[in-house]
């Protein structure tokens, strides 16, 4: 369920740079597939929190609070600096943040269509 999760987004980030490419023009799908990669490596990230919670007892990756409360302002930055100096268009990057969303909301209704027995 969680690899499907993954390959669901990467492929809407994929479909959707390559639709926006067609529409609106390299920019635009550059724009978006890099607020896809951003918005997967998070959700990975996640995946890696949630596996470091089975309770064998082995901790989580060293600092992983940290790092996670530092993720978002340092993103933030990185997606700045991006956008400024390239031109890449800042409303397909913040699209492109919401593919992971969209891949879990199609696995949770994948999962509610085909149930497992």
């Amino acid at each position: 369920m969680l690899n499907r999760m993954t390959l669901i987004g990467a492929g809407l980030g994929l479909a959707g740079a390559l639709a926006l490419l067609l529409v609106r023009g390299p920019r635009w799908g550059e724009g978006f597939l890099i607020g896809a990669a951003f918005s997967l490596a998070g959700l990975e990230w996640w995946k890696a929190i949630g596996r470091g919670l089975d309770g064998s007892g082995k901790r989580p990756m060293l600092g992983s609070t940290v790092l996670l409360m530092l993720r978002l302002p340092v993103i933030a930055v990185l997606l700045y600096v991006i956008v400024s100096t390239s031109g890449i268009a800042s409303g397909a990057v913040v699209a492109g943040l919401l593919v992971s969303m969209a891949g879990i909301v199609v696995e949770v209704l994948y999962e509610a269509i085909f149930p497992k027995r």
